[in-house]
């Protein structure tokens, strides 16, 4: 039967990377019948046509590899299949092509009717949202402090007080970015992995780029990370949740400075997000590049990201309420 149904999926991979950087109104008949997906899909092209048009950019083209990861052949007519989707989008700006990917991921429910397979529901995983949407997997429901996998502590050499603390350090920001770059769509093995992994997978970037270890020994103080020992979690909420790296952060923590706007950021500073303007913060990034027009481009996890568009309007995420941190970090601590 996967050899019917896969046909179906070609089709629908292919009108995503249509819709991802052509807005007008499709000509072709649609094989998605799933009211709900069509109505948000409408509105998010407008939206990405708006989008493009204010940034002075224009979209060139997508491209898309899927990964099955999981089939489940619910009746003889219909079957569930759970998919990993990495796009890579180009568009040109100021005369210059840029490159962004992400990986998102979709649940489809596929439906034969005399003989024709069609789309009957999409499930849009919107990970960046904590605690829970989209895809009810048992891994991606994970409560944000258990990690995905026992991998063995990563134990710093500030931890264990090897060297002297009262050492001025300099924050190297391209190394930091060259770390966001390297680990952008995996897991550094010598760290845990969390279900919602994007400010642990910020916290090792700076570190990466030589941001000082402030271990208290306490969760909910300091900014610090030890790995998993003796059975427990051994690092500060600072370190793997988006609220309180923003509390850290405004708080003075890394000598990070609140600014006002993204064109002041510099490489390695971070900026973290409420998409509902309600106070909590649920989402980070790191800055690794800048467009042709000196806007900067970050990287994140959860929803794995590389040279990204900072305001993330193109996310299911974002909302009119959309609330933006941007830190930048001291050059020297």
């Amino acid at each position: 039967m996967a050899d019917e149904w896969k046909g179906a999926l070609s089709a629908y991979i292919q009108q995503q990377n249509k819709d991802e950087v052509d807005f007008r109104p499709s000509s072709v008949p649609t094989l998605v019948t799933d009211l709900e997906y069509l109505i948000r899909r409408g509105e998010r092209k407008q939206l990405l046509a708006d989008w493009y048009s204010k940034r002075k950019a224009v979209p060139i083209r997508s491209e898309t590899r899927a990964k099955l990861l999981r089939e489940t052949e619910n009746r003889k007519d219909e079957v569930q299949v759970d998919l990993q989707l990495h796009r890579t989008i180009y568009y040109e700006k100021g005369g210059v092509t840029h490159k962004e990917e992400r990986i998102d991921q979709e649940r489809l429910t596929l439906q034969r009717d005399d003989g024709s397979w069609s789309i009957i529901r999409v499930d849009i995983r919107v990970a960046e949202r904590h605690p829970q949407t989209g895809i009810p997997y048992t891994a991606m429901d994970a409560d944000l402090e258990i990690p995905k996998s026992a991998s063995r502590p990563y134990l710093n050499r500030e931890v264990l007080g090897v060297v002297n603390q009262s050492r001025v350090k300099q924050y190297n920001r391209a190394e930091a970015a060259a770390y966001a770059d390297r680990w952008w769509n995996s897991a550094n093995p010598e760290f845990q992995e969390f279900a919602v992994d994007c400010t642990n997978y910020i916290s090792q970037s700076l570190f990466a780029g030589g941001a000082p270890i402030n271990y208290t020994g306490k969760r909910e103080s300091g900014w610090w990370y030890k790995g998993y020992v003796g059975g427990k979690e051994a690092w500060s909420y600072s370190w793997s949740v988006a609220n309180s790296l923003e509390r850290y952060l405004s708080s003075g923590g890394l000598g990070a400075k609140v600014l006002e706007r993204p064109q002041q950021l510099e490489l390695g500073d971070v900026i973290i997000y409420d998409w509902d303007g309600n106070g909590a913060y649920e989402h980070s990034t790191i800055v690794t590049a800048f467009d042709a027009g000196g806007m900067p481009l970050v990287n994140a996890h959860t929803v794995s990201s590389k040279h990204r568009y900072w305001d993330y309007r193109d996310s299911y995420a974002w909302t009119e309420n959309t609330v933006y941190r941007f830190f930048h970090l001291a050059d020297r601590f």
